[in-house]
């Protein structure tokens, strides 16, 4: 299956070389290009793609508020490009919807495989990125913790338990081996665990079980 991207990044030689690396993939076709937020929302509105790589910094509409209306309106999944030192952006992305991030600096087969993963459904991103955002962000928690969300309670023991991993950014494949459980069924109760609340990617998972010192 051929997995369509809108490339968003307002620097050319930037999302020229992002275009250049994505479409040496076979399974990856570039069906647009834009310059800046707002032509990214044309573009996926149109031509309503897999995915849609976003920077975040870009005039017109920064990339946070082109992704909150991407996945308002149900228009794709996005991917967040990014450097570090935004990373007040990234996480204003992601609570705005975003399947993941990948730093600007990751390896040509990183690229092509964060697109393959959000494509996939299961916006996997990479544990060690998962960890430092959530050490960015969510660690230092405020004096007062947000109230935990009712669908909290829906959750069973193994759910907690996994949303509690997803919480110090681990993969599957080690909160199997912490949990003792097969990395299928850990995929399972991450897919549950979502729906029940309403969230959509495990990266939102984890930053709200920090949030709320699971």
């Amino acid at each position: 299956m051929t997995i369509r991207v809108v490339v968003a990044e307002d620097q050319s030689a930037v999302r020229a070389g992002l275009v250049l690396i994505l479409r040496s993939a076979g399974d990856i076709e570039v069906a647009g290009e834009a310059a800046d937020g707002e032509e990214a929302v044309r573009l996926a509105r149109e031509l309503r793609p897999d995915l849609v790589l976003m920077d975040v910094q870009m005039p017109r509409l920064d990339g946070v508020s082109a992704t909150r209306q991407v996945v308002a309106e149900g228009l794709a999944d996005v991917l967040v490009l990014t450097t570090f030192d935004l990373d007040e952006y990234v996480f204003g992305a992601l609570r705005a919807g975003a399947a993941g991030f990948l730093l600007k600096n990751a390896e040509a087969a990183e690229l092509v495989e964060a697109v393959r993963t959000v494509a996939r459904g299961e916006g996997l991103i990479a544990p060690a990125v998962t960890r430092r955002l959530i050490a960015e962000f969510a660690a230092p928690a405020p004096p007062a913790r947000p109230a935990a969300p009712p669908a909290l309670d829906t959750l069973t023991r193994r759910e907690r338990e996994v949303l509690s991993c997803l919480g110090e950014g681990l993969s599957n494949a080690e909160i199997a081996v912490r949990l003792d459980m097969a990395e299928a069924t850990v995929k399972t109760h991450v897919s549950r665990l979502l729906g029940k609340l309403s969230l959509r990617s495990r990266v939102q998972a984890a930053v709200l079980a920090q949030e709320l010192g699971l």
